[in-house]
C-alpha cells in the first residue's frame, strides 16, 4: 500500500476545513511554565491598493488601505491576530487570525518586526505581567469574505495608513504602522 493521499499536504486540509475560530488553550504553546499563546501571536497587517482614476488617468498614484478590526474589550482599533499553537507556525498563525478575526484571506509577505506588549487580559497566576511578544507581517488581501468566525463581534474598517495611526489602539501598532510605511516604500 502506498503513502497516504494526505502525507505531505496537511497546510491543503486545513485550508479545506470549514471556516470555525480556535478557542481554548488546550494546543497553545508553553515556555518556562509561561504559555507563549496567545502570550505569542502571529499578527498582519492587512492592505489593498486604492486607485484613484480621474479623468481616464490610469497612471493615477495607487492608495494604500490597511484593514483594521475593533476590539472586543475596548475602544481603538487593532490588527488581526492568531494565537500560536503548537501545530502551526507563527506565519500559519498570523494568517488564521486575518481570516477568523478579519474574514480576509491573501498572500503573507514579509516579517515587519517583533513587537512586545502587555496584555491585561492575559495576567493571570503564570505570568502575572501579562507579557506578550508579537510577529507583525504584511498581508496582501486577495479576498474578502463574506462571511467569517468572529464576523458577529467584528467590525472591519479600511482605512489610509494616517487614518490608522491616529486609530490604533496601543502605541506598538503604531510603531508597527511605521514599519509598515518604510516597507511598502522599498518593496512596493
Amino acid at each position: 500500500m502506498g503513502p497516504s493521499i494526505w502525507e505531505g499536504k496537511k497546510d491543503s486540509f486545513l485550508s479545506m476545513s470549514a471556516l470555525v475560530a480556535r478557542t481554548g488553550r488546550h494546543q497553545q504553546r508553553y515556555e518556562g511554565g509561561c504559555p507563549l499563546s496567545p502570550g505569542y501571536v502571529g499578527r498582519c497587517i492587512p492592505f489593498r491598493y486604492r486607485n484613484y482614476y480621474e479623468n481616464g488617468d490610469t497612471d493615477a498614484e495607487k492608495i494604500v488601505e490597511v484593514l483594521m478590526i475593533n476590539s472586543t474589550s475596548g475602544p481603538g482599533l487593532l490588527f488581526p491576530k492568531g494565537g500560536w499553537e503548537n501545530d502551526e507556525s507563527v506565519k500559519e498563525a498570523a494568517v488564521r487570525g486575518a481570516i477568523e478575526e478579519a474574514g480576509v484571506r491573501g498572500d503573507l509577505m514579509d516579517l515587519m518586526g517583533y513587537y512586545h506588549f502587555k496584555s491585561k487580559t492575559l495576567q493571570d497566576e503564570c505570568c502575572p505581567e501579562g507579557l506578550c511578544k508579537a510577529s507583525m507581517f504584511a498581508l496582501f488581501v486577495k479576498e474578502e469574505l463574506e462571511s467569517w468566525p468572529e464576523q458577529i463581534t467584528r467590525t472591519r474598517s479600511w482605512l489610509i495608513i494616517s487614518e490608522a495611526v491616529e486609530n490604533c489602539r496601543h502605541k506598538w501598532m503604531e510603531d508597527a504602522l511605521k514599519q509598515f510605511s518604510v516597507w511598502l516604500e522599498v518593496k512596493m
